[in-house]
């Protein structure tokens, strides 16, 4: 026997009474508002720092030729003569990331009586490169031998290899101080910590080494090698984490 429209009627809304009671209990129309509020403020921020100290075993250096000339092509020459012999002794001795830092022709006036008056050029050539810092008081004193005559600066950094080794270190110790002061909190407060529900790394950046101030280098033959001796540098690390409770 076929079923009634009344009772095929009532079978569709029995049905769709079931389906949106079903969806009821999977998903809530409307949560309570103040519940998901404390859901979401119920996390603690917290920042930890790990520094290690490496030491510099690199030294990175400034110098370059500086002469005077009648003329500026006389300056010019001049400059690149000097110039190119620096350069090879230090291809020659396999400096690491040399690169010309400047090139500059500047016309010198003499002032006399309110009057200017061209005397002459100034030529200057600059180059930096990376050398062991054991190796750079030698290198120096060669290198005005060969025919450098000004000194920028000398500054003194890790290698690359043992500032990534380090930074791993410090954020391993940023980590645990971090959790480390949310465990002291939380338990203060008789409150256990949950998941991390978010995670900011940040890289300091290490000073600036103190440079070496420029020089004039007029040295005897005999005289000893330049000291050069370097230092410590500081590879710093936060990590701030969000932890819910």
């Amino acid at each position: 026997m076929k079923p009634s429209r009344l009772t095929r009627t009532a079978f569709g809304l029995s049905s769709a009474v079931l389906l949106a009671v079903g969806g009821l209990s999977l998903m809530p129309i409307n949560p309570d508002p103040v519940m998901a509020n404390e859901v979401m403020t119920r996390v603690l921020t917290v920042t930890g720092t790990g520094n290690e100290f490496i030491p510099t075993t690199l030294s990175q250096v400034n110098l370059g030729v500086e002469v005077r000339g009648a003329t500026a092509e006389a300056a010019q020459q001049d400059a690149a003569r000097r110039s190119n012999a620096v350069v090879q002794l230090l291809r020659s001795r396999q400096v690491d990331k040399l690169q010309t830092t400047g090139i500059n022709l500047t016309p010198v006036y003499n002032y006399n009586n309110n009057e200017q008056r061209l005397v002459g050029y100034t030529a200057t050539n600059t180059v930096s490169f990376r050398v062991p810092t054991e190796q750079a008081g030698g290198l120096l004193d060669e290198a005005v031998k060969a025919g450098a005559s000004r000194i920028d600066s000398v500054s003194f950094v890790a290698s690359d290899e043992a500032i990534a080794q380090a930074q791993q270190v410090a954020l391993r110790e940023a980590v645990q101080q971090a959790q480390s002061q949310a465990d002291t909190v939380l338990a203060a407060l008789g409150l256990r910590r949950q998941e991390i529900v978010g995670v900011q790394i940040n890289y300091a950046s290490a000073p600036p080494p103190m440079p070496v101030l420029r020089q004039s280098m007029a040295m005897e033959a005999a005289a000893p090698p330049t000291p050069v001796i370097g230092g410590e540098q500081e590879v710093q690390t936060t990590v701030t984490l969000q932890i819910r409770y």
